[in-house]
């Protein structure tokens, strides 16, 4: 088969590494040539392969790829653009995006940071046929799997990673064998919901009345370090200086002071009321860098 790959971040590193190991053909490769990390981006492998490149956002007006034919495949793995209604419609097969949370519950961006804060327990990589709608083509194939208390934005999204490259690959083993039998599960018509970049809850700001869960579940949710987080990190203000939080943990301990109010510091960090039980500030970012709260604070202060 001949395949032509849109592609960014990890994801898309594996897949085609993934293709470059198998027996089908890469066309091109639609890259922004970024990387997170320092490792090496989608686009500086694809050079190495000797693949043509094209820029990421050429999937938005595919002239500049006319010349390519026989397409059996369009594959999107985590590049952010809206694809062209012509160049969907390109590859014989069809057109498929893996899509890091479940459908259609959590179309649009960041969905592992989402699941977080909104409290899920499963959260699922989907891989599904592409329409002109955001993520509303047909289900091809999911894998769903839990979240636990520990999980952060980051570690969710490389399970949606881990568990999504099987995917792809069942796809291609399917499409070889039987193009017409790849699944395409129709969504459900109801609980659609599409997440936009702008939309970051509070702005990551915390809100200290809210309880200890819902605290932690921000801070986990904004977590992705030692990459950078696409939601920044939790944050909240002491006086006029601004602190971003990188781990908390949660406690029953309930003070009486107002919320927000650090009431106890010790060597494992800043215990914080919260609406409901307490907050123990564990580490924040300063320059970039993970730190100790232990010693930052003092008690009595009071986060805003």
């Amino acid at each position: 088969m001949r395949i032509l790959l849109a592609a960014e971040e990890a994801a898309g590193l594996q897949v085609l590494r993934m293709l470059a190991n198998g027996e089908d053909t890469v066309a091109g490769v639609l890259t922004s040539g970024k990387s997170a990390g320092g490792m090496t981006n989608v686009g500086e492998f694809a050079e190495r392969l000797g693949l043509p490149v094209y820029p990421a956002e050429t999937v938005q007006d595919p002239e500049p790829l006319a010349d390519l034919d026989d397409i059996d495949l369009l594959l999107n793995v985590h590049s952010l653009y809206r694809i062209h209604p012509s160049l969907i419609g390109l590859p014989i097969i069809g057109a498929f995006n893996l899509h890091p949370g479940p459908l259609p519950t959590y179309c649009g961006l960041n969905a592992p940071s989402w699941a977080l804060v909104l409290g899920e327990t499963t959260h699922a990589v989907t891989l599904h046929w592409i329409v002109e709608d955001i993520d509303a083509g047909p289900i091809a194939y999911v894998s769903e799997f839990p979240i636990t208390p520990e999980d952060t934005g980051l570690t969710v999204a490389r399970r949606c990673v881990t568990d999504g490259i099987p995917l792809v690959q069942r796809l291609l083993d399917q499409a070889r064998s039987n193009p017409g039998g790849v699944p395409a599960i129709p969504q459900a018509d109801e609980g659609r919901r599409v997440f936009l970049r702008s939309e970051v809850p509070n702005g990551g700001r915390i809100d200290w009345t809210a309880s200890a869960e819902e605290v932690s579940r921000l801070v986990r949710a904004c977590d992705y370090y030692p990459l950078p987080s696409p939601w920044g990190a939790a944050w909240t203000l002491l006086g006029d200086v601004r602190h971003e939080i990188r781990k908390v943990r949660t406690d029953t301990a309930q003070s009486d002071a107002s919320p927000g109010t650090i009431f106890q510091v010790d060597e494992t960090g800043a215990w914080v009321a919260a609406g409901e039980g307490s907050v123990v500030v564990e580490k924040t970012l300063t320059g970039g860098k993970s730190t100790d709260a232990a010693g930052q604070f003092d008690a009595g202060q009071r986060f805003t």
